[in-house]
């Protein structure tokens, strides 16, 4: 790869860019503690796949990432600059190609990933992720109680020596259990 045209004054200010803990990433965070939401900071959701979420809701199995409108091409935001435009245009559209891969992935493993944009109010950007976190979490839930209630229709109660449908009696015809 050739080396890029550019000025130390570039360099300096490309080099100050957070990539963890924005001022937006901080404010979401914020408002969603103090929703009441509980979360982990900069996890990788699934083992072997080397992308960390900024935010993370493990039993509820939910992803958020805070894009930047410049570093993952906003629809509403983004900029191309012109000099080294190449280069630009290659290194978002494959930060946009890494994000989609992404999403797929945490998909595959039962995973949801949100995405908020930069420019998106934290509040509102936090009621949504609580939305979908209540929802994820209600859905866990349901398929916890009819695990249990499948489990129960199987295991049938043993009483007298015979098996016996759940919530009957055995019956009293002078069979195995009438002795």
């Amino acid at each position: 790869m050739e080396a890029l045209e550019s000025t130390p004054d570039v360099r300096a200010r490309m080099s100050r860019q957070k990539s963890k803990d924005t001022k937006i990433e901080v404010a979401l965070r914020k408002a969603l503690h103090a929703s009441g939401l509980r979360f982990r900071v900069h996890g990788r959701p699934v083992k072997g796949v080397r992308r960390e979420a900024d935010i993370v809701f493990g039993p509820a199995r939910v992803a958020v990432f805070v894009d930047g409108c410049f570093w993952h091409g906003c629809p509403e935001h983004a900029t191309w600059p012109r000099r080294n435009a190449e280069f630009w245009r290659a290194k978002i559209e494959g930060n946009r190609a890494r994000d989609r891969d992404t999403d797929a992935r945490l998909a595959e493993a039962g995973w949801l990933a949100v995405r908020v944009w930069e420019h998106e109010p934290p509040a509102e950007s936090a009621v949504r992720v609580a939305e979908v976190v209540a929802r994820r979490r209600a859905e866990r839930t349901a398929r916890a109680v009819a695990r249990t209630a499948a489990r129960a229709a199987v295991a049938r109660p043993v009483v007298g020596g015979v098996r016996t449908v759940a919530g009957e009696a055995p019956a009293e015809d002078g069979g195995p259990s009438a002795g």
